[in-house]
């Protein structure tokens, strides 16, 4: 049950992070006014990515690759493509994107221009997507 609400959280997520991505980028580009449907976007964005985040650790604490890895240890997960990805690669990147979502958000409230508030947001998010697009567990999203 954690697994899939994770899973359909992270469509949530994935497509609030493009969409404000795409706002900043065009906010920043076309010198538009910071209003506060665009800050309720990036703080909407914010928000479920955090949630995402505890969702994502229940899900981790939960899953048969954690037991896996208790069992045979952290050495033959590296070992193993999959479970690898799951266990290392997916978490460490989606904490790291997290973590720049809110430095974005963070670092946008110091500026004083509605230009570098834009650009903030645009470049902490951007990377953030970038991040979470390539640790995505593709294979399995397709597969459900």
């Amino acid at each position: 049950m954690i697994k899939m609400v994770h899973s359909y959280w992270a469509y949530l997520v994935l497509a609030l992070l493009i969409v404000s991505f795409v706002t900043a980028l065009i906010g920043t580009m076309q010198n538009k006014r910071f209003t506060d449907k665009n800050l309720r976007i990036f703080l909407f964005t914010l928000i479920t990515s955090h949630i995402q985040l505890i969702i994502g650790f229940i899900a981790y604490y939960l899953s048969a690759f954690y037991e896996t890895m208790r069992a045979v240890g952290m050495g033959e997960i590296m070992k193993m493509k999959e479970a690898r990805l799951l266990m290392v690669e997916h978490p460490l990147m989606m904490i790291i994107a997290i973590v720049l979502i809110t430095i974005g958000w963070s670092k946008h409230k110091k500026q004083t221009t509605d230009k570098g508030k834009f650009k903030t947001i645009a470049i902490f998010y951007g990377i953030a997507l970038l991040l979470v697009l390539s640790r995505i567990p593709w294979t399995q999203w397709f597969a459900q």
